[in-house]
This record gives structure tokens, sequence and C-alpha cells, in this order.
């Protein structure tokens, strides 16, 4: 629960406020980006939430930051927003929320399908999502894009009696999962959903695309809200810069409009305009590569 007493000083007056134990995972910007900015170290309410729908993303913030640091002094009640959980982002793909700090506050994401829901990378396990999770049919498959997001996926698991999917590089996160892909891919784990392997960020990261239209990438891709342009973190490169290079080369080939990231902003683009803005990052982080 956040502290008024820790608050930070960037925090403008009034009934939001985001204290000092925040640690900048960029989660409530990305929900509520009129209200929260950032700062120095953390985000902070750059702007008080008026209307009654901003205050409704403000509290689907305040769940989903992973640290607790989101308070609100006034008479909205975070338990008014706890069934809009799993949040829409577009049939039948939904936002989990609930960011956990085991994952820095990466995002994760629920799919609703007629033969098994599925669950890309893993939020906190706790039991308001638990309960909507349960409400829309359970979780048969956990994708686990890399090592670095798998945050509860074993809880989620073993009460769901899930499938989980990881590549054999990242095996140490979840060694005991029930299907572990080998080699370099793609692999087609069910009609409409393929597995692609990107290494780069870590040894064995992959995405996972549904349906040719839904693009889930871990850390491997995200939109630049101040640049209006598709991006990769190189100074969050674990593995190899050279080999996330390449990789994005290769999935520059695909057909998507989506894309879902893990940290960062997600968007959506019309296929063409995806199609063109993934050649120039592709082009533009080769060009950097060869400096």
């Amino acid at each position: 629960m956040a502290d008024f007493r820790k608050r930070v000083p960037e925090n403008v007056p009034g009934q939001f406020f985001v204290d000092s134990t925040c640690i900048d995972c960029d989660a409530c910007r990305q929900i509520a980006p009129a209200v929260f900015g950032q700062g120095a170290a953390t985000s902070f309410v750059q702007a008080q939430p008026e209307l009654p729908a901003e205050r409704r993303r403000a509290l689907h913030a305040l769940l989903s930051c992973p640290t607790g640091s989101i308070g609100n002094l006034g008479p909205d009640r975070p338990s008014s927003v706890v069934a809009d959980f799993p949040l829409p982002v577009e049939e039948p793909v939904y936002y989990c929320g609930y960011n956990s700090p085991k994952s820095y506050g990466g995002n994760s994401y629920f799919i609703r399908h007629r033969d098994g829901n599925w669950l890309i990378d893993a939020p906190k396990f706790v039991a308001p999502l638990v309960r909507q999770l349960e409400a829309l049919g359970g979780v048969a498959h956990i994708f686990l894009t890399h090592q670095d997001d798998v945050a509860d996926a074993q809880r989620f698991a073993e009460h769901f009696g899930s499938r989980r999917i990881i590549h054999r590089l990242e095996l140490q996160a979840q060694p005991d999962a029930e299907l572990v892909l080998d080699g370099i891919g793609p692999w087609t784990l069910a009609p409409g959903f393929e597995a692609i392997f990107t290494p780069g960020h870590t040894r064995g990261h992959c995405v996972l695309l549904f349906q040719d239209r839904f693009l889930f990438t871990g850390d491997h891709l995200a939109w630049d809200r101040d640049e209006q342009q598709l991006t990769a973190f190189e100074d969050y490169c674990w593995h190899s810069w050279a080999e996330q290079v390449e990789s994005m080369a290769r999935l520059a080939q695909y057909r998507f409009e989506w894309v879902l990231p893990g940290h960062g902003q997600r968007v959506r683009l019309p296929a063409e305009a995806m199609r063109l803005e993934m050649g120039r990052l592709a082009e533009a982080m080769l060009a950097v590569s060869r400096r």
C-alpha cells in the first residue's frame, strides 16, 4: 500500500499520488498516460483525473502497480474496478493487469479461445484475478517469452492445470515446464498460434504470433511513445544485441497488426504500416550495429 508520507515531490496535489517505492516500470503510464508521467527515477501524478473514465483508468493503474506505489485519498475505491480485469485489448485478447515485481512490472496477456484459453507471460497470482480467469474458463496454456517474465507462472499452472511453454535455453526459470521448445523454430503450437525464436534480449527469447494479427513480443519489441515508432532497448539487452538485430530482421518478414510487449507501450497499426515500420526498425538497428 502506498504511503502518503513517502510521496514523490513531482505529484500534483489531489486524490492520487505515487510514492518513492515506485520502480519506474512504466505500467501506470501505459494504462493512464494522461494521469501519470515519468520523473527522474519514478512515475508521478502529472494531472489528477477528473472524468469518471479517467478515474477508472487511474484505479486500473493502481491495481496493476507491481509495488503498490500508487495511492488514492479520494472516495473512489479500487474494489469498484476489480471486475474490469482482465482489460480488453481487442477481442479475444486482454491485458491481465496485476503486474508482478518478480518480472519488474512486466505485462501479461490473456487470450480467450474456444479450444482453451492462453496466458502470455504471467502476472501476480492474486485472488481477484484468479476468480475472473476462472469465470472466463480458466487457463489451458501459458506461453513464456523468456526467463525474466515468468512471475507466478508456476502457481497459475498448478491452479489451472495449465501447459507451460518455454524455450529450452530459458528452462532454468521453469524447469518443470510441460512443453519445451528446442532449436530455432518456428513452431506451430496450435492452429493460429506460432512461436518465433527471437534471441537477443536473452538466449532463448521467443515471441508468440496469434492469428497473424497479435504479436506478443516479451522484451524484444515495443512502441516508443515519445518518438511514435517501434523500438528495441539496447540498454536492456542482456545476451546479444547482434543476435537481437538478426532476430528483428527475421521477424520483419511476418504479418501482424498488434505489438503487445512485456515491457513498453503496446500499439496497433494497419498491417502494411506495421510492415513498413518493422522494416525501418530492422534497417536502423543493422546500421547502428555496423558502426
